[in-house]
């Protein structure tokens, strides 16, 4: 579904979703100003279609003990479709790997990786990621602190466009 055919209120309901997925539907249908029940409908029929992928929540990795973040471009020798879904699908069997990008330009993927420590960094680096099939190349960014992690979207910006648009 386009997003041109989200109204107002099922904007609202993402925007509110997205920033406190943990409130009531009570709670939600009085923030975007309709009545519970047709709230909880509008809800399904977003979760529905494929607007809201699904609810979890924020931990801190430093205070569950990953105290090592890294950012992981990797080459690889073929760029064929094939090679590229196999190259995912090992991605998605590593734990360590938290996000794959296929990107375009001078590295085939960035992959962001947690790990508790740098000993286990570097055995993951060694042992799987540089050794996998049609890898053939591996450049590592220590994450030293971070400025900004926002998921999700800037609905401000969605808002702004559509007032242009009207």
């Amino acid at each position: 579904m386009p997003v041109t055919r989200l109204d107002e209120i099922d904007r609202k309901i993402l925007a509110e979703l997205q920033a406190d997925g943990r409130m009531t539907n009570v709670e939600l249908a009085k923030r975007v100003g309709i009545s519970a029940p047709p709230c909880l409908r509008r809800v399904r029929t977003l979760e529905d279609a494929g607007f809201i992928r699904g609810y979890h929540a924020e931990v801190d990795p430093r205070e569950l003990g990953f105290e090592v973040q890294v950012f992981a471009m990797v080459g690889l020798v073929s760029q064929a479709e094939a090679d590229l879904s196999a190259f995912e699908a090992r991605c998605n069997g590593w734990p360590l790997v938290r996000e794959c990008h296929m990107l375009n330009g001078e590295v085939d993927f960035v992959l962001k990786c947690v790990a508790p420590d740098l000993s286990t960094f570097q055995s993951f680096l060694t042992e799987d990621l540089t050794a996998a099939d049609n890898v053939a190349s591996v450049k590592t960014s220590l994450v030293i602190r971070g400025a900004k992690d926002e998921p999700g979207v800037p609905f401000e910006v969605l808002e702004e466009r559509l007032a242009r648009k009207a």
